[in-house]
């Protein structure tokens, strides 16, 4: 009797009359239907899955060598933030706060004078405030030598406070052979907690 006339032969209510051979390929095909379910169902998803996570692990690991990195220099970091705090301190006490605007006007008048410049004009300008400090303009219109005139922006340059000097403008008086400088100096004073509130 041939495989095919056994098959055709089955009876699926007596299985116990099946023959070896029937029973062995019949367990082998649910066995495979098994496995392909299992597969299809179960682990499919588990695979894409760890696929998903795989992908991921190069970025974890360098997130995690990264927050490691910070771990372990935490106390440099500390370090770091105290001597910035302190640092900016430093630079705070360079602003100075509105009561001393003046006695830098003065400064600045007195390092033009010791030059030999003839001011025409020092005229406070706007207040600009930013977020802990305010932008004091001075409008500077004053004559003199070149070597008087560049040695005066050295010097404000020099002193303890912030300046700067901004929209500098030089012209040369034909008659005198001197020049004329208009400027718009920039000094600087913190704001008063009250101020930024």
């Amino acid at each position: 009797m041939g495989l095919i006339e056994e098959l055709n032969g089955l009876d699926i209510n007596d299985i116990g009359s099946w023959t070896r051979r029937v029973k062995l390929i019949m367990a082998t095909v649910v066995g495979i239907c098994l496995v392909f379910a299992g597969y299809h169902f179960f682990i499919k998803d588990q695979i894409v899955q760890l696929e998903g996570i795989e992908r991921k692990e190069p970025q974890l690991k360098g997130d995690y060598l990264a927050k490691k990195a910070l771990a372990i220099n935490l106390d440099a970091y500390k370090a770091q933030m105290i001597e910035a705090e302190e640092t900016f301190g430093v630079l705070l006490k360079q602003l100075p706060n509105e009561s001393e605007i003046p006695d830098l006007l003065i400064d600045m008048t007195q390092v033009g004078l010791s030059r030999g410049l003839q001011f025409q004009q020092i005229k406070p300008g706007n207040i600009i405030e930013r977020d802990f400090y305010a932008e004091k303009l001075v409008n500077v219109k004053a004559t003199g030598t070149y070597h008087q005139i560049a040695g005066f922006v050295s010097d404000i340059a020099a002193l303890q406070r912030i300046i700067n000097v901004d929209n500098f403008k030089l012209e040369r008086n034909n008659d005198t052979n001197e020049l004329s400088l208009d400027a718009v100096t920039k000094t600087y004073h913190y704001l008063e907690e009250s101020d930024v509130q």
